[in-house]
């Protein structure tokens, strides 16, 4: 116990003592930071002297180093799976071996039920085609049995119309004459009987009996001849019409048994169909089963050097685990790599602000991190025509551009998956005229430098050329020697002509508020890979720590700008429009120095 209480009171000294120094530095660094930002009265703008010599315009940005072939091996199972083998990392695989295998318990569920399936529709299917077979026949003796029962009407009417009705009539008139002759021959008796009873010599009774057979046979002619005219005004109509509608009536059911039989095909041979389709179906779906389950099982298809594809994205993407066993994966997801050759490529994002200087060919110079002092040459293979989505969706400020990089050569000691720096050699000077980036400022779409002369600081418009983020081209406008301001004072006018700028305390201090050029900014931000996102809130504070120093007194005290500063900060965006206005016009704008 009392060791713990004399270690405590040993540190509580100690803590004092750090914490005092902290809060003296924190002052002093406060005190440093005020002194430098108001600055005294004598103090001295900071220049750079314009020099002349070889300058480099080049874009660096770090990338990853790829295979510029390769094999991708994806998972080819549907849905999720889990890793149940995985290769290690780095190994070198031969043609035909196990690199990756999934877990297949499911499908194989999946198979079984799928089997009986295919055995359900198969049986279906033989049904239907059995009963197909059986449809056509019953059609087929349908159709003869009616076109038959048609015949025989057809020739019945024929028979009744060309042979029965006239045998009818002639056996008609048969009888009528018959009866005809035995009425004569009774009529003729009849008369002899009748003389002869007048004459004694036959009875009454005899005559009557002549009279009776008289009578009867001309009932008999009678009705033979009604018969006749019954058989031509009645039973033949009649019958005729029966025929006709018995041919009819055969015709039709021809008609429908036809009908009916192709009707039953249709359906028989759609049915059959129906069940075929399904039985192919079923098949197939048992073959993608099987499939599926031969795909949880991945072998290389070829010989080399498995590389996870997890780790080969990690230098851009970030938030991929690392492939292993026991994680799951998705159809189609990228797994392992297999370079098929030693050439690689080096894999950049280059930012939207320096895409105008990149093309196609251009040299470049590769240091990789795990190889040091060593370099390698390359060119500019490939640059993507849409900003890298992956990255917008993360931060849709920020638009970067997917670049490969085709390194010279092969190079067995580089791996997939190494980071890398590339230097794009965009031009190259032996002879030029070059400041730094901050030192130029754009005035309207002029791009102004100021100069540093024994009389005063004096504005010069300058021609620029491309800017490699640190130091900026001057095509025309500067010589070499001159002493250009580094921290260019607030302009009090937009023309391109030369004058003087008082030279002075306030002058250095406004220069120090007007801060640097936007597209100085966004160049050595890009050079860091914050890519000018900070540069221009950097130059919109500029901008108003510059405002309201416009049309003031350059006799205000620092106290006094900074509340201005602060004042000024606060208002809102249509405020501080109605102060440009108010105060003769806009402020002048600073823009990247460099460009084509």
């Amino acid at each position: 116990m009392s060791q713990d209480k004399n270690s405590r009171r040993t540190r509580w000294p100690l803590f004092v003592v750090l914490s005092v120094a902290a809060v003296v530095v924190v002052f002093g660094i406060a005190q440093l930071a005020k002194s430098a930002g108001s600055g005294d009265a004598g103090g001295e703008s900071a220049t750079f002297r314009v020099k002349r010599g070889a300058l480099t315009i080049s874009v660096v940005e770090a990338g990853t180093i790829q295979a510029r072939e390769r094999v991708i091996i994806k998972s080819q199972v549907e849905g999720q799976s889990t890793i149940i083998y995985l290769i290690p990392e780095g190994s070198m695989v031969e043609e035909g071996q196990l690199l990756v295998e999934l877990e297949a318990s499911r499908l194989e569920d999946d198979l079984v039920e799928q089997q009986i399936r295919v055995q359900n529709a198969e049986a279906a299917f033989i049904r239907a085609r059995e009963n197909l077979e059986v449809v056509k026949n019953q059609t087929k003796s349908d159709i003869s049995k009616a076109e038959l029962d048609r015949t025989f009407a057809i020739e019945d009417a024929k028979q009744y119309t060309e042979g029965k009705y006239p045998q009818e009539l002639k056996e008609a008139d048969s009888r009528i004459t018959l009866a005809r002759e035995e009425l004569e021959r009774a009529d003729e008796k009849l008369k002899w009987s009748t003389r002869l009873f007048d004459e004694k010599y036959i009875s009454h009774t005899e005559l009557e009996a002549d009279r009776l057979t008289h009578n009867r046979a001309k009932l008999d002619h009678e009705l033979a001849v009604a018969s006749k005219g019954l058989l031509e005004d009645y039973t033949h109509e009649r019958q005729l019409a029966q025929l006709n509608s018995d041919v009819e009536q055969a015709e039709m059911a021809l008609e429908r048994v036809k009908l009916k039989s192709g009707a039953d095909i249709v359906q028989a041979e759609a049915d059959f169909k129906a069940k075929e389709a399904e039985f192919r179906q079923q098949q197939s779906k048992l073959e993608k089963v099987e499939r599926q389950i031969a795909n949880t099982r991945i072998v290389a298809p070829r010989a080399g050097l498995a590389v996870y594809a997890t780790s080969a994205r990690a230098s851009w993407r970030g938030n991929d685990e690392p492939l292993d066993e026991g994680q799951s994966v998705r159809e189609r997801q990228e797994l392992i790599y297999l370079p098929t050759a030693d050439e690689m490529v080096a894999e950049v994002q280059i930012h939207e602000s320096n895409l105008d200087k990149i093309q196609l060919d251009l040299p470049v110079q590769i240091t990789v991190d795990a190889l040091k002092g060593r370099s390698y040459s390359g060119r500019v293979s490939k640059i993507a025509p849409l900003p890298n989505a992956h990255q917008m969706r993360m931060n849709p400020d920020l638009k970067v551009y997917r670049t490969e990089i085709l390194l010279d050569g092969k190079n067995s000691d580089i791996r997939t998956g190494m980071s890398c720096k590339a230097e794009i050699i965009v031009e190259q000077y032996e002879d030029a005229l070059y400041v730094p980036v901050q030192a130029v400022v754009r005035e309207g779409n002029q791009p102004v430098a100021y100069v540093q002369t024994s009389e005063g600081v004096r504005r010069t418009a300058v021609e620029i050329g491309l800017d490699n983020n640190r130091m900026v081209r001057i095509v025309k406008g500067l010589t070499e020697g001159q002493e250009a301001l580094l921290t260019p004072p607030l302009a009090v006018s937009t023309g391109v002509e030369e004058e003087s700028v008082p030279r002075g305390a306030d002058a250095g201090r406004d220069a120090g508020a007007r801060g640097r050029p936007q597209g100085a900014r966004e160049g050595s931000r890009a050079g860091r890979g914050e890519h000018g996102r900070e540069s221009r809130g950097q130059g919109e504070t500029a901008s108003r720590q510059g405002e309201p120093g416009r049309g003031q007194s350059r006799e205000m005290t620092a106290e006094q700008r900074e509340a201005m500063k602060k004042r000024f900060e606060n208002m809102t965006p249509k405020q501080r429009e109605e102060m440009r206005k108010r105060r003769g016009g806009s402020q002048p704008q600073a823009g990247r120095p460099g460009g084509n």
